[in-house]
């Protein structure tokens, strides 16, 4: 079975390796790489994030990765965002007031409720509310881990496909046609994660054929 060619981008932020190591254990080839051309080639594309999300934002155009991601998104290739990577699909963040997002779905980024303990560091449960081939053959309500103290919210909600309980309903997964996105860490959630990585890379590899 052919590997697809996965770009993890490498924008200088956190370690982005655990995600690329995930993605080779489920049968892609995943390169962690900031080189254009191979950004270009590969059959989709993942972009993690750690951090805060002004910093993940200056390095990501810093990097001159920035218009490669809407170049890529606006190609139709599959696209990954995790943890940061998703909240940077945004269009900004209460965490850095001034920084832009990439706009790639209208909404903030908000902080979790004062009443809860800040961050969301735990296992929980997501709780799918939309069908996505990403949960294909995956528990009803699979355990993932969480390391986050702010969440995504959409002025279109018709975009999440999954929440979690912690104080409210927090955005777990969103979807917008080939840009799937998740608050949640997949390469640190076991099965469950590995699960869902093991799609994405389905997904690839039906754009590599």
């Amino acid at each position: 079975m052919t590997a697809p060619l996965i770009a993890v981008l490498d924008y200088g932020i956190g370690n982005l390796r655990s995600a690329q190591k995930a993605l080779q254990k489920v049968g892609a080839d995943a390169r962690l790489t900031n080189d254009a051309g191979l950004v270009r080639d590969a059959h989709a594309v993942v972009l993690p994030g750690v951090g805060a999300f002004g910093a993940c934002m200056t390095a990501l155009r810093e990097s001159g990765l920035e218009s490669l991601v809407h170049e890529r998104i606006d190609g139709g290739k599959p696209f990954l965002g995790i943890c940061v990577g998703m909240q940077m699909l945004f269009d900004d963040s209460e965490e850095n007031p001034g920084a832009k997002g990439l706009g790639v779905i209208s909404g903030t980024v908000r902080y979790l409720p004062d009443a809860v303990k800040r961050p969301h560091m735990q296992w929980n449960h997501v709780h799918i509310t939309r069908l996505d081939p990403m949960f294909a053959n995956l528990p009803a309500e699979p355990w993932m881990y969480f390391v986050h103290s702010l969440h995504p919210v959409p002025l279109d909600d018709s975009c999440i496909v999954a929440t979690t309980d912690y104080g409210c309903a927090v955005t777990a997964a969103v979807r917008i046609d080939n840009v799937f996105a998740v608050q949640f860490h997949p390469e640190k959630s076991a099965v469950d994660g590995l699960a869902l990585l093991g799609n994405f890379v389905d997904a690839a590899r039906l754009v590599a054929a």
